[in-house]
């Protein structure tokens, strides 16, 4: 992912400033943002680090985001004390013990979310890759799936933008090179083979130049939605730029 150095402009505001906005249309954008980006970590956090049934973590992340929005807590970060998702976490663990303090007080059902979070596909996702049996998988479970949302999140921009711009057959080169022997032709962890460039030709019925071609922009296109997706849950320039090169984005 090198290409020319497409910075975004440092004035646009992210989320996390926008949570702090006295707009409230604004702040329930910014706060809508910020949920879609982090629930995923929070969840699996909850379920893994905090050994939380998956019912009692679906409550306890919808709780969480619930009260930070209601109180306003996510608009107090300061940037300068530490990045926002180390700031994020933070404050779960807070959370998830002021619950195991106040059992009674934070009864189960409270604090549901407006927004649609998919809960079942999440839990299935943990159970498929090992990590609910995995003593080991607490350990960095919130970064982890920091950074899989963050690049799921991505790849669907992606997918959108090839659409949007008619390069479906892209996407679908893109798909068949790169996501499925990653992710396996199912969507699951399954060690699937990379093919080679003339078998993705033969599949896509284009020629080998072609896939070339069409990989090049691809992997140019999901290195802008990353950094687009960065912008937006990032304080800081500088937080920006430790998070892409963390990723192994060049910002």
């Amino acid at each position: 992912m090198s290409p020319p150095n497409d910075k975004f402009p440092e004035t646009r505001q992210s989320a996390i400033g926008g949570v702090a906005s006295g707009d409230p249309a604004e702040r329930a954008r910014a706060f809508d943002t910020l949920v879609r980006a982090y629930w995923r970590p929070v969840y699996a956090h909850v379920r893994l680090k905090w050994r939380r049934e998956p019912e009692d973590a679906r409550d306890a992340t919808q709780g969480f985001f619930t009260r930070a929005f209601e109180k306003g807590q996510l608009g107090g970060y300061d940037p300068t004390r530490a990045r926002f998702r180390t700031y994020l976490k933070g404050s779960l663990d807070h959370y998830v013990m002021e619950l195991s303090r106040d059992a009674a007080r934070h009864k189960r059902g409270g604090g549901a979310l407006a927004m649609s979070l998919d809960f079942d596909v999440a839990e299935d996702d943990l159970v498929r890759s090992g990590a609910v049996t995995d003593p080991h998988a607490a350990d960095g479970c919130f970064d982890h799936e920091w950074t899989r949302s963050l690049f799921a999140s991505a790849v669907a921009a992606l997918e959108a933008s090839c659409d949007k711009q008619g390069k479906r057959a892209y996407f679908e080169v893109f798909r068949a090179y790169v996501l499925e022997p990653e992710l396996g032709t199912g969507g699951a962890d399954v060690d699937v083979s990379r093919p080679s460039y003339a078998e993705v030709a033969r599949r896509c019925d284009i020629s080998v130049s072609d896939v070339t071609n069409y990989l090049s922009w691809s992997r140019r296109e999901l290195r802008t939605c990353i950094l687009a997706q960065l912008r937006e849950i990032t304080a800081t320039e500088e937080e920006y730029r430790d998070e892409a090169r963390a990723l192994g984005v060049r910002p």
